[in-house]
């Protein structure tokens, strides 16, 4: 029995947690596996009417359970960070979800920006740090508002930190076992001091994967190539900055924001999964938001718990959807209402 918290969120987010919870259903209906949910209405509608965001309490109560679904975190008439940092990075932070995993990967039938590629040539995951680095929110103003503002923002990182981060991306590349290869991204040739832990003890946790084929590049030439040579990758892994940046070239490549889900990993706990888009507020209600990337979130959410089974079943029913029904994945373009494209998704695992 899993007991799985769904966080709906904000704008669009509650109609595409809808279709992820629908096909859910399908697949513990073909797999037989059991599962309760408890939804939570953390964002911009219970801080306007509360002040709250993520109460402390809650996030005890979080930890209890085998994963967390989560819709879409923004809120027009919330200032923006308020919500984003109130909710997304307490919730990672505290659950101590130090793992951000992006798979970027191209369905057949999707369009990608890039000329001459296909989804033989767009298979790769991002592992990105999640709690630690810029993000840790370290440093403060020095004579804030004047002429004279100074203005310091740390990037904070830990050995610890860096090493079980980049032993997850090692372990990752073993049970992918596709090509055996872990590209760290980092830019070395100016961050002296944090890009220098993290390629050394990357240099050095590689000796305890002697299978595993590793190479470097910095990030600069890494969105360069992703856009020129997506073939050429693997597994990633990179610092918290560096990642969020280049998973969101990732989604791009790989069809949009329409098709991205990611994963904040706690290998030894609970971990949340997401569609990557925002809450797309101006649509909310007209039920034509395009829900595969939170389908795909559940995806990964039954990977995470072991059932591989249902999870390849979702998998391969997004691709059925994305190669013989959906002309576009563009809102307004698909051809289906947001709960017609996930009748049809869990009507594909339930066949399966």
């Amino acid at each position: 029995m899993y007991n799985i918290a769904v966080i709906p969120g904000d704008g669009t987010g509650p109609e595409v947690v809808r279709e992820g919870l629908k096909v859910l259903a399908a697949a513990a209906g073909r797999f037989g596996f059991e599962y309760q949910t408890t939804e939570y209405d953390f964002g911009g509608d219970r801080f306007l009417r509360t002040g709250e965001t993520l109460p402390d309490s809650a996030v005890d109560e979080l930890r209890g359970h085998s994963a967390i679904f989560l819709g879409a975190i923004g809120h027009p008439g919330v200032k923006p960070g308020i919500l984003e940092q109130g909710i997304l990075l307490k919730a990672r932070f505290a659950l101590d979800q130090y793992i951000n995993l992006r798979p970027v990967k191209l369905y057949p039938g999707v369009e990608t920006p890039l000329r001459d590629k296909g989804p033989e040539d767009i298979d790769f995951v991002v592992v990105r740090e999640n709690t630690e680095g810029l993000y840790v929110g370290s440093g403060g103003f020095l004579k804030k508002g004047t002429p004279d503002e100074v203005a310091v923002q740390e990037s904070i990182n830990t050995r610890k930190g860096v090493e079980r981060c980049i032993r997850f991306a090692f372990d990752y590349v073993q049970k992918r076992n596709r090509d055996k290869k872990l590209t760290m991204c980092g830019k070395t040739n100016v961050l002296n001091y944090s890009q220098d832990l993290w390629l050394r003890t990357f240099n050095e946790t590689a000796g305890d994967y002697p299978g595993v084929k590793t190479d470097y590049a910095h990030v600069d030439a890494i969105c360069m190539w992703f856009v020129k040579n997506p073939e050429w990758f693997d597994v990633i892994v990179t610092d918290n900055i560096f990642g969020d940046i280049i998973t969101d070239l990732g989604a791009m490549i790989q069809g949009g924001m329409g098709i991205a889900a990611g994963g904040n990993i706690n290998p030894g706990g609970v971990s949340m999964f997401e569609p990557i888009g925002g809450s797309a507020p101006k649509y909310t209600g007209q039920n034509v938001i395009n829900p595969l990337a939170a389908i795909a979130a559940v995806q990964m959410m039954l990977e995470f718990l072991g059932e591989d089974g249902a999870a390849a079943a979702v998998e391969r029913g997004t691709m059925h959807v994305t190669g013989e029904k959906l002309p576009s994945l563009a809102v307004g373009r698909m051809g289906y209402s947001t709960s017609e494209v996930g009748d049809m998704v869990a009507a594909r695992v339930r066949e399966d």
